[in-house]
């Protein structure tokens, strides 16, 4: 297999490909509504890259760089029109062995099946609480929570792997921390606490606002026993437990008081074809301009390669004395 490896010796295995920066929510911690409004100036057509453009690009690095692993993300990526067609045919690239997406899960009951059929595999669904009065004031749109419950059920009656993200915010949601726990326990889904991110500009993050991992940890063990388990592979983000009763077990998300920066194995690439390789990266570098402007992969894959090898990231690991550096917002280029 191709290994491409950066500056600190981490190979590139997971690309993750926003197909549009619209979304219906307008989540606090990501697109609030007081700056995501009505006048937002959202990418219009022609500035996103085409299923033709995204197809070529994870082909060249799926072939030349090693990539193994795709998830579609957004903003909410089902608000892109005909998304199946997308997965068809990213799901054909050879040396392609996963292809999974990020999303609020509310318009899956039009998707799922579809999605399934064309080659997707898992979604990983985010929400936040179980209480939906919280539910709604988080979502920044007033959306009931069945929704999401008719967006799980969709997806497993369609057969996709699920996954649920919660963002774990103090004094916004942390009372919901064993609700959630508990009743993903029950529904046998993994359950995913992922700490409060100082991703973009917008969403007003302070250090003071993070429910760390060993705080999650030790709520959760007090009530319900879990234990630590190994990754599934090299470079797997999330933390795993399982339930020392044998029913299941969580993830742990902890870019803020555990950095995993060391492993990270992730390229991102934005809805207006620029690729990131940091979640919390300042810009990232035109790859529209080149597709539109070459027919020959081998000027691309040439410049693919550089920018990885050149990579240094690892902001996480240095959020102290980086923490005025400004940052690309999580709606552009997804989780």
């Amino acid at each position: 297999m191709v290994s491409i490896l950066d500056k600190k010796n981490r190979p590139l295995r997971d690309l993750r490909i926003s197909v549009t920066d619209r979304c219906n929510f307008r989540c606090t911690y990501c697109m609030p509504a007081d700056i995501f409004g009505p006048n937002y100036p959202f990418l219009n057509k022609e500035e996103l890259l085409s299923f033709e453009e995204i197809e070529r690009l994870a082909t060249l690095f799926a072939k030349d760089l090693g990539v193994v692993k795709l998830r579609i993300t957004g903003g909410e990526p089902l608000m892109r029109k005909d998304l199946p067609i997308l997965i068809e045919k990213l799901a054909k690239i050879p040396g392609i062995e996963d292809i999974a997406m990020t999303t609020n899960g509310t318009l899956l009951p039009l998707y799922a099946d579809k999605l399934k059929k064309a080659g997707l595999r898992r979604v990983t669904i985010s929400l936040d609480s179980l209480d939906s009065n919280r539910f709604k004031q988080m979502n920044g749109r007033q959306i009931s929570i069945q929704k999401v419950f008719d967006g799980i059920e969709a997806a497993k009656q369609a057969g996709l792997a699920i996954k649920i993200n919660m963002v774990v915010q103090k004094g916004v949601n942390e009372q919901d921390i064993l609700p959630m726990a508990a009743y993903f326990k029950e529904q046998g889904h993994i359950l995913r606490f992922i700490e409060f991110m100082d991703v973009g500009n917008t969403n007003k993050w302070n250090l003071e606002h993070v429910v760390t991992k060993k705080e999650i940890i030790d709520r959760i063990h007090s009530v319900y026993p879990i234990k630590p388990t190994p990754p599934r592979y090299a470079g797997e983000v999330a933390n795993r437990y399982y339930y020392e009763d044998g029913s299941g077990e969580i993830g742990i998300i902890s870019s803020v008081s555990d950095a995993f920066c060391g492993a990270c194995n992730r390229a991102r690439l934005s809805a207006r074809g620029e690729l990131f390789t940091c979640l919390f990266a300042s810009s990232g570098f035109d790859l529209k301009g080149i597709l539109r402007s070459t027919e020959h992969d081998e000027d691309i894959t040439k410049l693919l390669k550089e920018l990885w090898s050149n990579r240094l990231d690892q902001y996480s690991a240095e959020r102290e004395k980086k923490k005025d550096q400004k940052k690309v917002e999580m709606s552009y280029i997804g989780g």
